[in-house]
C-alpha cells in the first residue's frame, strides 16, 4: 500500500530542488514516517535546518520549523528545547554545515547530551555549492578546491559523536529506507542527544566528477565501504580500514539528560530544591 505523505509536506513547494535521484528525498520520507510511528503530532515536532541541500529539508515538512545560518543548527535547536522541552526537536544539517564551520556547536550539543535528534545528511561534499571538499571527503577525491586530490584526513562523525558524550549514536545509509526508519524510531525514542550518521548519494557534484557517472554508482560505491557493526566486528582490524560499521554504535540509557538537569537548576534558582552537587551526577568528572 502506497504511504500518505501528503499530510507532512507542504504540497505548495512540491517537487522539491533537490537534484534527480538525490538521497536526500528518501532520508526525508523515512524521517516522516519514523515520526509517525512515534506518534507525534505536528504540533510537537520542530524541524531545524542549516544551510546547502539538506537545508531544504525544513521548507519542504509541514511541522514547526526554522530555517537558520550555516553551521548554526544545534546552537538554534539547542535554545528552542530548552524553551520548550515538551517538544521534539529534529536538526537536519549536511556533513560540512555539521562538521566543518558548525564542529563546535556538534561536540558541544553532544556533550551536554540535551534531548535533540541530529540528523546528519553526509553526501562526502558541499553539494549545493559545486563541490568543495568537506570534512567527510575520501582522501583521494577530487574537488573543486583541491583538483589534484583531497589530502584532508577524513572525519568518522559517529567516532566524534561518541568521543563527544553523545549517548546514542548510529549510522546507516539511504540504500535501505526500512532500516533506516527503523533507526531512526530508535534514536527517537531515547532520551538524550540522537546522532544519526546518514550516508547520502550526491551523483552530480561528487559522483559524476570521481568516475562514478550516476546516481546508482553513487550507490554502489556507499555499499562497498559500509557494513552492518555485527560483521564489522568480527573483522580483523587491518581489515575494518575504510569500512564504516552501519546500525546502533552507541546507547547509553544512564547518561543524564540536559534538560532534566536545567529544570533543577531552574528549581534551585528558585528554593523548590537544595543547589547542585556533583553527588547528583552519575559520571564523575
Amino acid at each position: 500500500m502506497a504511504y500518505n505523505y501528503n499530510k507532512f509536506l507542504r504540497m505548495e513547494k512540491m517537487p522539491t530542488l533537490w537534484c534527480w535521484g538525490c538521497g536526500d528525498g528518501v532520508i526525508l520520507k523515512a524521517v516522516i514516517r519514523a515520526i509517525e510511528k512515534m506518534g507525534w503530532t505536528q504540533d510537537e515536532v520542530c524541524v531545524v535546518s542549516g544551510i546547502g541541500c539538506s537545508g531544504r529539508f525544513s521548507s519542504y515538512v509541514d511541522f514547526n520549523t526554522v530555517h537558520t545560518t550555516h553551521g548554526r543548527t544545534l546552537a538554534y535547536a539547542t535554545g528552542i528545547k530548552l524553551a520548550n522541552p515538551d517538544k521534539h526537536v529534529i536538526c537536519v544539517a549536511g556533513d560540512g554545515d555539521a562538521l566543518a564551520i558548525g564542529g563546535n556547536h556538534t561536540i558541544h550539543a553532544c556533550r551536554r547530551n540535551i534531548n535533540i535528534n541530529f540528523v546528519l545528511i553526509n553526501n562526502f561534499i558541499y553539494g549545493l555549492t559545486n563541490s568543495q571538499t568537506s570534512p567527510t571527503t575520501p582522501q583521494g577525491m577530487w574537488t573543486v578546491t583541491q583538483k589534484a586530490g583531497n589530502i584532508d584526513p577524513t572525519f568518522d562523525a559517529c567516532e566524534l559523536a561518541i568521543a563527544s558524550g553523545a549517548s546514542f549514536v548510529a549510522r546507516e545509509t539511504m540504500i535501505e529506507p526500512k532500516k533506516l526508519e527503523k533507526t531512526l524510531v530508535k534514536g527517537f525514542e531515547h532520551n538524550g542527544f540522537s546522532f544519526f550518521d546518514i550516508m547520502s548519494n550526491c551523483h552530480i557534484n561528487l559522483g559524476r566528477k570521481n568516475k562514478m557517472l550516476g546516481a546508482t554508482e553513487n550507490l554502489d560505491w556507499i555499499d562497498t565501504i559500509t557494513m552492518p557493526k555485527i560483521k564489522y566486528d568480527k573483522l580483523e582490524t587491518k581489515e575494518q580500514l575504510n569500512l564504516f560499521p552501519t546500525g546502533v554504535l552507541k546507547q547509553d540509557t544512564k547518561a543524564r539528560e540536559y534538560c532534566d538537569m536545567y529544570q533543577e537548576i531552574k528549581d534551585a534558582h528558585q528554593g523548590k530544591r537544595a543547589k547542585i552537587t556533583q553527588d547528583d551526577f552519575s559520571k564523575k568528572i
